[in-house]
């Protein structure tokens, strides 16, 4: 059942993050979606792929893009 809930919620935060105007709200979904994967892992017995996801997927993935929609936004003036 607790993986139902957890590939609902990936499925659910990937869409979400597909169709948000604000790229930095894009960001935070994809690193809850990749949480939500790890978790997804944890349960399936397979730890060394959870920590993978955890680390990459949930940290290191959303700061890259939240710097980058940081770095390329346009100034007025």
């Amino acid at each position: 059942m607790l993986e139902i809930i957890l590939s609902i919620i990936i499925v659910l935060s990937a869409i979400l993050a597909l169709i948000q105007k604000d790229l930095l709200k894009a960001a935070i979904l994809t690193g809850f979606s990749a949480a939500a994967l790890a978790a997804l892992f944890q349960v399936l017995l397979a730890p060394d792929v959870a920590l993978t996801q955890a680390i990459v997927g949930a940290a290191i993935v959303p700061v890259f893009i939240a710097l980058a929609v940081k770095k390329t936004q346009r100034s007025d003036g």
